[in-house]
């Protein structure tokens, strides 16, 4: 994304209090989200309660002023701003031990055109980023594999996926925080202790919008 390409194709007006600013890319959509986190931080946003990121969008709930003028003067403004290109490097990664042993790998490689073998390198040697979080409490949406490896769904979905199963999707990897139904390419599965969502731990997802995000592979126990 060229410095100072401006990002936002439209802002809509969401519920009471909120707009939902649409962007062109989801690349887009994490350099807009990581902007308006920074000029928050340096106070150069109004009061707002919640800023949401999405595939393509990034919400913004609980705006102190809902009047229909103060949220029109606030869509000028986002509108008119030129976002720079996101910074990948800006925090250290979280590292998450992987075996890559899961079911669909043979799969996966033939999508990619490369053999079973070469698929781990390939991916723990990539730096993710997660853009969003959605689905299942703990769940990120990954990015950071080039557009040529970008992996189909699987024709079945399955009825169980296990918690710590590393999948793929279209351009995202993620990594289930708990068992229930998925139809993502499974390579693989966390390995040794960690927990992705707990709500006692504050904050209660270790992965949040903007983490960035490494795995390491470890030896597939025989």
């Amino acid at each position: 994304m060229p410095a100072g390409t401006p990002a936002v194709l439209r802002v809509l007006p969401a519920g009471p209090g909120a707009l939902l600013v649409e962007l062109s890319s989801g690349e887009h959509a994490e350099a807009f989200h990581a902007e308006l986190l920074r000029r928050r931080a340096r106070g150069e946003l109004p009061a707002l309660r919640e800023i949401v990121p999405g595939a393509r969008t990034v919400l913004l709930d609980g705006i102190a002023d809902r009047t229909q003028d103060g949220r029109a003067a606030l869509a000028r403004t986002l509108v008119s701003w030129d976002v720079p290109p996101l910074r990948r490097d800006v925090v250290d990664a979280v590292e998450i031990p992987v075996a890559y042993d899961g079911p669909d790998l043979a799969d996966v490689a033939a999508a990619w055109g490369v053999t079973p073998a070469e698929v781990p390198g390939i991916h723990a040697g990539t730096e993710f980023r997660v853009a969003f979080c959605g689905f299942a409490p703990g769940f990120g949406y990954l990015t950071g594999l080039p557009a040529h490896l970008d992996t189909p769904r699987r024709a079945t979905p399955r009825t169980r996926v296990p918690a710590g199963a590393l999948a793929l999707a279209g351009p995202y990897t993620g990594v289930y925080p708990r068992a229930s139904p998925g139809g993502w390419q499974i390579i693989g599965r966390m390995s040794g202790p960690g927990e992705l969502w707990n709500p006692a731990r504050e904050p209660a997802a270790l992965l949040s919008p903007g983490t960035r995000v490494r795995f390491v592979a470890v030896e597939v126990e025989a």
